[in-house]
């Protein structure tokens, strides 16, 4: 009875940690996906500087597809992992075991080997300037929506100062995208009018911000020490399963030996063949006894003869 509790709750357990490794692998896609399109605009404005490498060192280890895949074989291990603790399979079970472990090599593996504290200083924001004079030219659409998509999305303008696109550029003022309220023309009304109405912050301590690191980025760091640790208790749990199902399945052989005689066995035998032999010592006695009794009579009959 212990046992077969001891089992049930390790089987409880195991449910609940494959459906913890579906939701983490879950949230862990979604928000390397939604750091992604972040990051990959800041790569675009800091591309050939060091603040790029530095993104890139930060990044890697949340977004690289080594992660993103093992994140996704996750997924149906801990599906096979539930499927055997289901059925009680030692097959599924082992596979299972040997699949987590694998996965938390892959990981330990990828996280040394990618970790490095990146090198960035507030100075190296001033080599984005030179990403500014080709904003707006037709051969660098994809440069302007870039810088158009990062001041809307970080709220800045400019690397420094609002300033930096009349420095850098040949711009009367700035773009439409340095605006708190968007519309055809904001950028120009503001600068005639109501310079508040710019973002006024720059967005170099913002790429900087966010090279350093975000809270989406922390979310990934510790998702990823939950998971591994999700993983070693899961082991530890699987083996104890395992080792569990596999007495149970010998200790009833074990306990069930060979049934031994009976000891009273042989009586009914012996009475059985006393009775026989005495049935047939009865048969012998009364074909003895009826083979006597004309023996006897014709004595009887040779002493009355000689009598007369």
């Amino acid at each position: 009875m212990a046992r077969e509790d001891a089992v049930r709750c390790l089987r409880c357990l195991l449910y609940a940690l494959n459906l913890l490794f579906w939701l983490m692998s879950a949230c862990v896609l979604g928000v390397a996906a939604w750091i992604r399109d972040s990051l990959n605009t800041v790569l675009t404005l800091t591309a050939h500087t060091r603040l790029e490498e530095a993104a890139v060192l930060t990044y890697s280890p949340a977004v690289h597809p080594v992660v993103i895949a093992v994140c996704c074989f996750l997924i149906i291990v801990a599906m096979v992992g539930y499927c055997g603790t289901l059925r009680c399979n030692l097959l599924l079970l082992s596979w299972y075991f040997g699949s987590l472990l694998v996965i938390f090599c892959v990981e330990l593996a990828s996280a040394v080997w990618t970790y490095e504290e990146p090198s960035v200083q507030r100075s190296d924001m001033i080599s984005l300037k030179s990403r500014m004079p080709n904003y707006g030219l037709q051969r660098y659409q994809w440069l302007t929506h870039t810088w158009n998509s990062f001041q809307t999305e970080f709220k800045c303008c400019g690397v420094i100062y609002f300033t930096d696109w009349l420095e850098m550029t040949e711009m009367e003022w700035p773009p439409d995208s340095c605006c708190s309220n968007q519309y055809p023309g904001c950028a120009r009304h503001a600068h005639y009018h109501d310079l508040s109405d710019l973002h006024q912050e720059g967005c170099g301590p913002k790429i900087y911000s966010f090279i350093r690191g975000t809270k989406q980025l922390q979310v990934l760091r510790f998702l990823g020490v939950s998971i591994g640790v999700a993983q070693i208790l899961a082991m530890a749990l699987t083996l104890t399963l395992l080792w569990a199902l596999y007495y149970g399945r010998k200790a009833p052989e074990l306990d069930s030996p060979a049934a031994p005689t009976p000891p009273d066995e042989p009586a009914p035998i012996a009475a059985a063949q006393g009775a026989s032999g005495c049935g047939r010592s009865v048969k012998i006695c009364t074909t003895v006894a009826a083979a006597a009794k004309p023996k006897e009579h014709q004595f009887e009959m040779e002493r009355l003869h000689a009598a007369a």
